[in-house]
């Protein structure tokens, strides 16, 4: 029976609650994981709104800590304080609520000089609201994440050390631009010639691509011992094809669970030698005798070499001339000087010139001479 509702009477069934600003931010989350297709529900206990580093200090004083969130979230619910003090504290403390100030959306400043220095927050138009999860429950967050990181690692190395049999190829560094519907007409020669097999090709996130095998129909039964069998004996082909028209850098074998995750490659099996073996597996560079020089040639490092020397000395002797060069302290005397010895210089040059153009004094030339003697005949 619903509430206060009778034979005569409706109730309570047509009152609807008024939005507030609690429902109002529901809505806008609820919108904004519809537009950005979020499911809420798998992101509702995993997301940690505080900083790495936040978490890490509040891990090396829990409780005190604690107390310093409780303050800043009492502050928060007051919508009338703008400003909250704290006393003063040693610099790790401060660090941390400068940090947890800063996940909050708060603006936060040191004032005065030790040891009175104190943490001072500000309240400013970017903070919307405390965050809803505390720094305790955070950590069993991350806690929580790493032991499932660790389990599925765990995992995994268990999987390989079971030898799980290889289901896929894996080619690493495709080709840019390179499709699946490129790849498959490439490679269908190959891969649809193998018996009661299908292969499904994907690109991973890793920007690698999987080519991975399943049977044919849900009636065909085959062993994935028979599966790799198969994928070993077209391998060859297959990375031949894939290296000739250069459609990746590498192709080698690999093990998929159902959501494509690697689980094991053919490289790591190869991998499991320690380096140096590894290096000394490869050919050695076939040793050749030095060729000789001919008599009175030069090897072209000689010729080289001999350059470098030149130009060296060269650049060493120019920088001792520039060193022995007196420094001038009064640059504007300096270059008046300059200016008198060049007017003097013209000065005399002047003078000179002059005076080999005009006769010398006391002897009278060839052409005034004749003349005298003429006039003194008649």
């Amino acid at each position: 029976m619903k509430c206060n509702a009778s034979k005569t009477s409706e109730g309570n069934t047509r009152k609807s609650l008024s939005c507030d600003d609690e429902c109002a931010r529901l809505e806008r989350n609820r919108k904004l994981a519809l537009a950005l297709n979020v499911d809420p529900e798998a992101h509702k206990d995993d997301h940690v709104p505080y900083s790495t580093e936040t978490l890490r200090m509040f891990r090396e004083s829990s409780k005190w800590a604690q107390q310093q969130e409780r303050e800043l979230r009492v502050f928060a619910a007051e919508e009338g304080e703008k400003r909250l003090r704290f006393k003063p504290m040693p610099s790790h403390q401060r660090s941390f609520l400068h940090s947890l100030a800063e996940d909050f959306g708060f603006d936060s400043e040191s004032m005065d000089p030790e040891p009175h220095r104190h943490v001072a927050v500000f309240k400013t138009p970017r903070f919307v609201m405390a965050p809803m999860k505390t720094l305790a429950e955070c950590i069993r967050i991350r806690l929580n994440a790493e032991a499932a990181a660790a389990s599925a690692i765990e995992e995994q190395r268990r999987l390989r050390s079971n030898n799980e049999a290889y289901n896929g190829f894996l080619l690493t560094l495709p080709r840019f631009g390179l499709t699946v519907e490129e790849l498959r007409s490439e490679v269908s020669a190959h891969i649809d010639a193998t018996p009661g097999l299908v292969f499904d090709i994907s690109f991973l996130p890793s920007e690698e691509i999987v080519i991975k095998a399943r049977p044919a129909t849900a009636s065909t039964n085959i062993s994935p011992s028979s599966t790799e069998a198969v994928l070993k004996a077209t391998k060859p082909a297959l990375a031949s094809s894939i290296s000739t028209k250069r459609l990746a850098a590498t192709c080698q074998l690999c093990t998929l669970d159902p959501s494509l995750n690697i689980l094991r490659r053919e490289l790591d099996a190869s991998g499991t030698t320690d380096g140096w073996s590894r290096v000394a597996a490869k050919a050695a560079a076939p040793r050749t005798a030095p060729k000789q020089m001919g008599v009175g040639k030069k090897s072209v490092y000689t010729v080289l070499g001999s350059r470098l020397k030149e130009a060296k000395k060269k650049k060493e002797e120019m920088e001792k001339a520039k060193a022995e060069e007196p420094v001038i302290d009064d640059w504007e005397e300096e270059v008046r000087r300059e200016e008198e010895e060049k007017e003097e210089g013209k000065v005399i040059a002047g003078q000179e010139t002059n005076h080999d153009d005009q006769p010398t004094n006391g002897v009278e030339s060839s052409d005034q001479v004749d003349t005298t003697n003429a006039a003194t005949a008649q």
